[in-house]
């Protein structure tokens, strides 16, 4: 089969990037390549289902930018398709006195981001939630909820609508790049397309070097575990919770978020995982496993981070110390409040000197453009980065009006 566009990938950012094409490229014919039985199965369907509204990242950077835009696009797409969500803001909670600096710090960004933010005193954040316990919290109203699965799972029978192709259990094995186009083998399949786009998400660096780059950088995998509240505790908090981050620490904090269900959970942790789809922690992939070992940057951000990656693990089994964590600023929980919830896996870039790369990643050949590194909010920025992916393409492969096929 021939296509115009061959998109790798259908986790919810490869759909919104071909629901843009589709919108103002309505003649391009288009595959969506999934290796799963069906979209969304792995960080799209497997997130804690948070519309961000962008509090920590630098501004002026892609993450500040597309997830501003993110959150009004992500309300417009469920406004426009009856899907549900809630605006029900998150708390940012700073449990001891130590942690105000950091939390006037992260007001101070709020307000270089362009974000509603509001600083609460003890009293105030006890009187809006009577069951977490702080010393001060800063509010942001924009930050919300949505089902992602579900937001993605509508793009798909949308681009359906369309006729979009989307071919599942397709897993890529080859791609070869000429002149005149790509020829990208997947599961016995052989599919040629004039331009790729790879949303690739854990397996960004194998599809990237696949595709003849010359990588920077290698996708390691973090698992983040769940817990959820039991039914009593559904209504335990009326906005998300967040700790204040340690900027010394790579991930955000293990958080109490309100799920469109109306159930409450409680992660994610950041452990180590040992395969690229292992979500349990017996989940060993040796090839994924000796990938890591023997690049230079994994060794590199372990012994950098070591008394911390020691520390969720501890905590990933042992959860008493999961609880520890919850405690902080919500005491009254106790185990039995903890019940499984599924987890998820974090695709992280990371450079040849153990550098995390936190913004998104974007790297392109002739004829095609890779998505190398897109890690939270992702799921929030889908429909912008779309946008910006297509405009990329726009300019690279001369795409100027609506093309017929």
């Amino acid at each position: 089969m021939s296509y115009d566009l061959a998109i790798i990938g259908g986790g919810i950012v490869g759909l919104a990037t071909a629901l843009e094409v589709s919108t103002r490229y309505p003649g391009l014919s288009i595959v969506i390549l999934e290796r799963e039985r069906d979209v969304a199965m792995h960080q799209t369907g497997r997130n804690s289902g948070v519309i961000h509204a962008g509090v920590y990242y630098q501004p002026g950077s892609l993450k500040a930018r597309f997830c501003k835009e993110g959150v009004e696009a992500t309300i417009r797409f469920c406004r426009d398709h009856g899907l549900p969500y809630e605006q029900c803001g998150k708390m940012l909670v700073a449990t001891q006195a130590s942690e105000l600096d950091r939390m006037a710090a992260l007001h101070e960004r709020c307000i270089a981001n362009g974000l509603p933010v509001e600083r609460l005193d003890a009293a105030e954040l006890r009187r809006r939630e009577p069951h977490i316990r702080g010393v001060g919290a800063l509010f942001v109203s924009t930050t919300g909820i949505v089902d992602y699965g579900l937001v993605a799972r509508t793009m798909a029978k949308l681009l359906k609508e369309r006729g979009v192709e989307i071919i599942t259990g397709a897993t890529v094995d080859r791609i070869g790049e000429e002149p005149s186009g790509v020829t990208i083998g997947a599961s016995q399949r052989e599919i040629k397309a004039k331009n790729m786009i790879a949303c690739a998400g854990i397996m960004a660096d194998r599809i990237a070097r696949l595709g003849g780059l010359d990588l920077d950088f290698r996708i390691v995998p973090f698992r983040g575990e769940y817990y959820r509240l039991g039914a009593d505790k559904n209504d335990i908090v009326s906005h998300l919770i967040y700790p204040i981050p340690d900027p010394a620490l790579p991930f955000l904090g293990v958080h109490l978020t309100k799920m469109i269900g109306g159930y409450v959970t409680v992660g994610p942790n950041a452990v180590l995982a040992f395969a690229r789809d292992g979500y349990r922690f017996g989940d060993v992939s040796l090839r994924d496993l000796a990938e890591m070992i023997a690049y230079p940057g994994f060794r590199r951000v372990i012994r950098a981070n070591m008394r911390s990656g020691l520390s969720e693990m501890w905590n990933s089994l042992n959860r008493r110390g999961y609880l520890a964590l919850c405690q902080r600023y919500c005491p009254e929980l106790t185990l039995k409040d903890l019940q499984p919830y599924r987890p998820g896996i974090r695709a992280q870039a990371v450079l040849a000197d153990g550098t995390l790369v936190h913004d998104f990643l974007i790297r392109e050949t002739a004829r095609s453009i890779h998505v190398c590194n897109a890690p939270s909010p992702a799921a929030t920025s889908a429909i912008p980065i779309g946008r910006d992916l297509v405009n990329r393409a726009a300019a690279r492969f001369g795409w100027r009006t609506a093309v017929s096929a």
